[in-house]
């Protein structure tokens, strides 16, 4: 794929987000997408086959931004304390914006999609990451020494809980304080 359209399946890909973050999944149109890229349903066609296809891109690159946020801001000698710590502040920068997100089509997308549940793969990898990283930091005197598997689940159904509560009915940055500092509690050993 030769740069020009790279640089307009990118753009494609930022104006469909605003299209998904403003009318969620369920109720985006391929013409809806045409019409906020302000180019012909052909030259659309030409890279998407549909509102899925486009959503699920859409998703993907949301991700590898959220991976990218999380390296730049972890040092290469972090503990696994600090590691969780900005963990924990990403994903409080996140449940604050809910309102602005891809939350609202996410959980969409996943009603509709039993069998292609991204958020349920996105909850999965999130679990297996925080189990090596409690782990790690079990053995290194930094967390209780816990069943890590089931810590780590619980760590991803508050957050979780959280979004959608920030999504259904708002939460306050104070209310998100309190439940990631009862989850730092009941894990890291206080010096």
């Amino acid at each position: 794929m030769g740069e020009r359209s790279l640089q307009k399946k990118q753009l494609i890909l930022e104006k469909a987000k605003e299209v998904f973050v403003e009318k969620g999944f369920r109720d985006v149109t391929m013409k809806d997408i045409v019409d906020a890229c302000e180019i012909s349903r052909g030259g659309l066609y030409l890279y998407y086959a549909n509102t899925e296809e486009i959503f699920l891109e859409v998703l993907a690159a949301e991700s590898e931004k959220t991976e990218d946020v999380f390296s730049e801001n972890v040092g290469e000698n972090a503990t696994a304390a600090e590691i969780f710590a900005v963990f924990l502040k990403e994903q409080k920068k996140e449940i604050l914006r809910s309102k602005k997100t891809l939350a609202t089509a996410a959980y969409e997308y996943a009603f509709a999609n039993p069998q292609n549940n991204v958020l349920k793969k996105r909850f999965n990898d999130g679990v297996t990451m925080l189990e090596k990283l409690l782990r790690m930091g079990a053995e290194n005197g930094e967390f209780y020494d816990v069943d890590t598997r089931i810590a780590a689940k619980n760590v991803m159904y508050v957050l979780e809980g959280l979004k959608i509560a920030s999504v259904t009915m708002g939460v306050s940055g104070e209310t998100v304080d309190n439940e990631l500092y009862m989850i730092m509690q009941g894990l890291m050993i206080e010096e």
